[in-house]
């Protein structure tokens, strides 16, 4: 009777709180930024703009638009890794400036920069896009604390979550049968990868190779047509995520392709 009474109310409760119906993500990363570290930051492009448009990661125009909202961020030489932390999230704030909440903000990293020697001399800098460097600001103060251009920070690691989204594949354009490259979108989790394979059909699977940034590509000497699974590691801990048939045959160069996975 007691079990059938539980089981009764947490029928209702899904109708009323979809807490009780819908598992919780676990990641290895925190959600929320913990052992904090120090960097310097800037900013470009324009004020309330996006830095630039996809910059070294590849992402194009989709830095402007949801779920990156402009929300990224260039990283120096240790958080950008060659390539491999595209895509990786990290909550950042500051405290240093009149104008500064002190809240953390999270961003995406979409893009490299190195500005003069101030790289060189920090462990790592951030060369914000003028949306995210006034994320940081108290309401009605992100101008002022733009116009700092060079401020201290600090900055923590975090896992990336995009509530409703999949993992998506965008085929580069130049694609064809010899030549197969993917940007690789919106990973929960990790959100850095350190390893793409493909596989046409069921045949075996096939190591890509990083082209630049977040884009992987595929060169071979016999022609490939699709349908295509796509295997992914990630860099920070390793784990696996198969996107089964996600690019169908007679795929387009210049299309994205949404797969219904994610990392949880």
């Amino acid at each position: 009777m007691a079990t059938s009474l539980l089981a009764t109310f947490l029928s209702l409760s899904c109708l009323f709180t979809l807490s009780f119906c819908f598992q919780t993500k676990r990641f290895d990363l925190p959600m929320a930024g913990r052992d904090w570290l120090p960097a310097g930051a800037t900013w470009y492009g324009s004020p309330r703009g996006a830095g630039s448009e996809g910059g070294a990661c590849g992402y194009g125009n989709a830095v402007d638009q949801a779920p990156y909202s402009a929300m990224i961020s260039a990283g120096s030489t240790t958080i950008f890794n060659k390539g491999k932390g595209c895509g990786s999230c990290y909550q950042v704030m500051c405290t240093t400036h009149k104008a500064c909440s002190g809240k953390p903000v999270t961003v995406v990293i979409a893009d490299y920069s190195c500005p003069g020697t101030v790289c060189q001399r920090e462990s790592a800098h951030f060369d914000f896009s003028g949306t995210a460097f006034g994320a940081m600001a108290k309401p009605g103060m992100a101008d002022e604390l733009r116009s700092a251009g060079y401020i201290y920070i600090q900055y923590s690691r975090v896992a990336c979550e995009y509530p409703g989204r999949t993992v998506t594949f965008h085929v580069e354009h130049g694609s064809n049968p010899y030549y197969f490259a993917v940007v690789v979108e919106f990973e929960d989790g990790d959100g850095d990868l350190s390893a793409v394979e493909i596989k046409e059909g069921s045949g075996e699977w096939r190591a890509m190779r990083q082209s630049w940034g977040a884009v992987w590509r595929l060169d071979t000497s016999s022609p490939v047509h699709g349908p295509f699974s796509i295997r992914l590691t990630t860099q920070y801990s390793g784990q696996k995520l198969v996107a089964n048939n996600v690019i169908p045959t007679g795929w387009q160069a210049g299309t994205t392709y949404r797969s219904f996975v994610n990392y949880s």
